[in-house]
């Protein structure tokens, strides 16, 4: 299956660009959300290089975030860089789980291979397999109570393109 970022580019902005003003833009080295501003009408998910996961990723961050947060650059999040110590990773990780569940949902609706990111190569060794865990859990609790709503539309959408069925339990395998 052929997963090019202009897919995803153009299935978002085909779903939202007019209902929600937000569109999703190619960026350089660094991810980053930007509001409508002065300068640009519409609210900007940039991901960065080119990556198709990138992508998925930060789609998913707006996916949860809510209206105040959608005004603020980067959802005025919290970000502490790479070689986090094992308590900040742990921090990282708790708030990571829903987004990347999302991310995972999103993933799974395209047929595209999913894998948690722990995002912490210099700092201390983070246990991949019980992140995904988490991540997996949280994955099928939004499927069995209800995929937040931005999330689900968009989940719908790249069903539809890509000619994926419904998602299962067995769609979130490790």
């Amino acid at each position: 299956m052929n997963h090019d970022y202009s897919h995803l580019i153009s299935v978002f902005n085909q779903t939202f660009l007019s209902s929600l003003n937000t569109e999703l833009l190619l960026g350089g080295d660094e991810p980053i959300y930007l509001p409508a501003d002065e300068n640009y009408s519409a609210h900007r998910i940039i991901f960065a290089r080119g990556f198709f996961a990138s992508a998925l990723h930060e789609l998913a961050h707006w996916c949860i975030a809510g209206p105040e947060r959608r005004l603020v650059e980067d959802y005025g999040y919290w970000y502490h860089p790479d070689g986090r110590d094992e308590k900040t990773q742990a921090e990282f990780e708790k708030v990571e789980v829903k987004p990347q569940a999302i991310e995972w949902i999103l993933s799974a609706s395209c047929g595209f291979p999913f894998q948690v990111s722990c995002d912490n190569l210099s700092g201390v060794e983070p246990d991949r397999e019980a992140f995904t865990g988490k991540v997996r859990e949280q994955a099928l609790t939004y499927l069995s109570v209800g995929i937040p709503e931005r999330a689900k539309t968009f989940s719908d959408a790249l069903r539809a393109f890509y000619g994926i069925p419904p998602l299962t339990p067995e769609s979130f395998t490790a």
